[in-house]
């Protein structure tokens, strides 16, 4: 009995490893957080894995049900729609089951936005914190006055349609002179990265409207500011 994270790519199907390939061709079930989009990738390397759906709506329902599985012998891999699972997408609560349940847990090497992002950016990523995404409402603003204190680099992820307002929303904690590299589509065939302070980022993306998945990296707070 064994659960399996695989990577999947995040745009660019060149990105697929061979060893992910395999291991999705080896296991009895593969559980995707959406099987229509899964479904496109399974065909293009020509896995028939039996596929089900595995996501925040049902994955507290479906919890006990798939443990059940992997007690009884049976070989599970977990896949988002995109990158790895457990960052930002499903996955956490099936591994912590998982691992209360003796069962062993492994996760291959793979796909993710944050680490492209991070460096290319030209921040220091010996630390860094990823926040991933903001609340959507409820203690944004405080998180905001949490994150303008941190001394080291700090990666979000964000929407298109919510950018701008996030970027506005960070003028009155970061100042509009903090430095960020804002990259969009990684790995895809139109990923660009704009670098400069937040009060240029903001002139940038109004005058060129956001399109695709954004990735935020923020200089940390200079001591000499604190």
């Amino acid at each position: 009995m064994a659960l399996t994270l695989v990577p999947t790519p995040i745009g660019n199907l060149a990105d697929m490893s061979y060893r992910a390939v395999t291991t999705l061709q080896e296991a009895d079930l593969i559980l995707a957080e959406d099987t229509r989009t899964s479904k496109i990738l399974l065909d293009h390397y020509q896995i028939s894995t039996p596929l089900k759906s595995f996501h925040m709506h049902n994955e507290h329902q479906k919890l006990a049900y798939y443990i059940g599985r992997l007690q009884a012998g049976e070989k599970l891999a977990l896949i988002s729609d995109a990158g790895t699972p457990g960052i930002a997408d499903p996955g956490f609560l099936l591994v912590r089951a998982a691992v209360e349940a003796g069962i062993a847990v492994s996760c291959l090497p793979g796909a993710t936005a944050l680490i492209p992002a991070l460096v290319i950016s030209g921040f220091p990523s010996d630390r860094f914190h990823f926040e991933g995404f903001l609340p959507p409402k409820k203690g944004r603003q405080s998180r905001l006055a949490f994150l303008a204190d941190y001394p080291h680099t700090i990666v979000l992820y964000e929407a298109p349609h919510k950018l701008l307002k996030t970027l506005d929303q960070m003028e009155p904690h970061f100042g509009n002179d903090r430095l960020l590299s804002v990259s969009r589509e990684i790995t895809k065939r139109y990923e660009t990265t704009f670098r400069g302070t937040l009060e240029e980022c903001k002139t940038h993306f109004a005058n060129t409207p956001p399109k695709g998945e954004f990735v935020l990296c923020i200089a940390g707070k200079n001591k000499k500011d604190q």
